[in-house]
């Protein structure tokens, strides 16, 4: 009786949320909260605990992510505003030359979107392909799909993105192993999404770019050294810390240990790349102090909502482990056979196709995936092929109830069937390759 009333529970709590999300279009945050008390209050918790739950998972996650996203979104503000995201995309176009251009744009994808949002990333480089088509007289789509695919593979997988941060900390994965495992996923995903799928879709679809329109930006692009090294940085000590505190390095000094832990963990790397950014990009460039206080300042408008959306997926997380529902699962999952990271990768491409959001649907399935590793033996590499798992789930079958799949038409020119067979068909290929090597990893490993 307990077991079956459990299971309603969190059936329950899950119709809840998709029916507010989609039939009465409640934000997701709020969404979120009534699905967990809903799961809460059919599962048998008192007022008292319903509410105290809600603080320890509202409290437990955000102590953490708001942080680093706060610290992201300021960062990457200001690479773009500095033009160090085209700097970048431009680089790659004259070092890999015309012909493979697409590899260019696959690269620059990959790099750009670490510090800047996938959607902003997009229209910021759109220019970029437009005049790569126009040189080429080849299919848009030859460009667009390897930029949209890296773009969208390091906006799931690597940190410090919003979507990996929140995964990894509400299941409690270690930063510096999800960095490192998304880019050994990534690379596969991109060359078959982004290249291989590129070039067939562009002979099957030929999309021209919209008419040129004259321009008089003349701005000096900041320099691309600087640019790589400062978006390195964050990334290269977070790495550091992870493989120094795991004894490979054999560093035994407690001092220098304790350096590279401080500096290494994600809120120092992050306010480093920081303070790096405000001086090369800002002041150097001839920004003002008032000027760069406001493009931070409007950065953390968007990061709010993220924060937000997390603190209330770790209420959900919190309310399956409080009421033992989540311990239930895991059981009838083993008892059944069902692997935990097919699971985690279910759950959340479930949620993406039926509600749309990529961030909603990392964060879902963290919650529910959560409980059932509280027992689990998993090593530090197993947990970061978790995140890539809900990742990958997260990212299918984008359609039209993402503002992606309208975002990716509105500037490619291209109709709803077109972009089902480019930019929908791209987002499954990479869902798919990414769960497909993530398990070999997570087996291997």
């Amino acid at each position: 009786m307990i077991e079956t009333n459990l299971i309603l529970a969190v059936l329950a709590g899950i119709a809840v949320l998709l029916f507010l999300i989609l039939r009465l279009k409640i934000n997701a945050f709020i969404a979120l909260l009534v699905g967990s008390i809903t799961v809460g209050l059919i599962a048998g918790l008192d007022a008292s605990q319903i509410i105290k739950t809600i603080q320890e998972g509202m409290g437990n996650t955000l102590g953490f992510v708001a942080t680093v996203v706060g610290l992201g979104a300021m960062f990457g503000a200001i690479l773009e505003t500095s033009g160090g995201a085209k700097a970048i995309a431009n680089f790659m176009v004259a070092k890999f030359g015309i012909k493979n251009a697409p590899t260019a744009m696959v690269v620059s994808g990959f790099l750009i979107a670490i510090p800047v949002f996938f959607d902003v990333a997009f229209i910021i480089l759109v220019p970029m392909i437009y005049a790569l088509q126009r040189k080429t007289g080849k299919s848009l789509l030859l460009y667009a799909i390897p930029l949209l695919a890296g773009l969208a593979i390091t906006h799931a997988f690597i940190p410090p993105t919003p979507g990996p941060i929140a995964v990894a900390d509400i299941i409690g994965a270690e930063l510096g192993w999800v960095i490192l495992v998304g880019f050994i996923v990534g690379i596969p995903t991109a060359l078959l999404s982004g290249l291989i799928f590129g070039k067939y879709i562009s002979k099957k679809i030929h999309i021209v770019a919209p008419e040129e329109v004259s321009s008089d930006e003349k701005t000096e692009l900041p320099n691309i050294g600087m640019t790589l090294l400062i978006i390195g940085v964050p990334i290269i000590l977070i790495l550091f810390n992870t493989i120094s505190s795991s004894g490979i390095l054999g560093i035994q000094n407690k001092a220098i240990l304790n350096g590279i832990a401080l500096l290494g963990h994600p809120f120092s790397a992050l306010i480093i790349a920081n303070f790096l950014a405000w001086y090369f990009f800002g002041v150097r460039r001839g920004y003002t102090k008032e000027q760069l206080f406001k493009i931070t300042g409007k950065s953390l408008a968007p990061a709010g909502t993220i924060i937000l959306l997390t603190g209330a997926g770790g209420v959900f997380k919190q309310v399956l482990t409080n009421t033992g529902a989540g311990e239930l699962l895991a059981t009838s999952l083993s008892n059944v056979g069902f692997p935990i990271l097919a699971f985690a990768f279910v759950s959340a491409a479930i949620v993406r196709i039926v509600q749309g959001s990529s961030t909603v649907a990392m964060i879902t399935a963290a919650g529910l995936v959560s409980p059932l590793l509280i027992n689990a033996e998993l090593s530090a590499i197993q947990l970061a092929c978790m995140v890539i798992a809900i990742a990958s789930g997260a990212s299918i079958f984008s359609h039209v109830n993402d503002s992606g799949f309208w975002l990716v038409g509105q500037y490619l020119g291209i109709t709803e069937k077109q972009t089902f067979k480019s930019w929908t068909m791209m987002t499954t290929i990479l869902a798919f390759t990414g769960i497909i090597t993530v398990s070999l990893l997570y087996i291997l490993l």
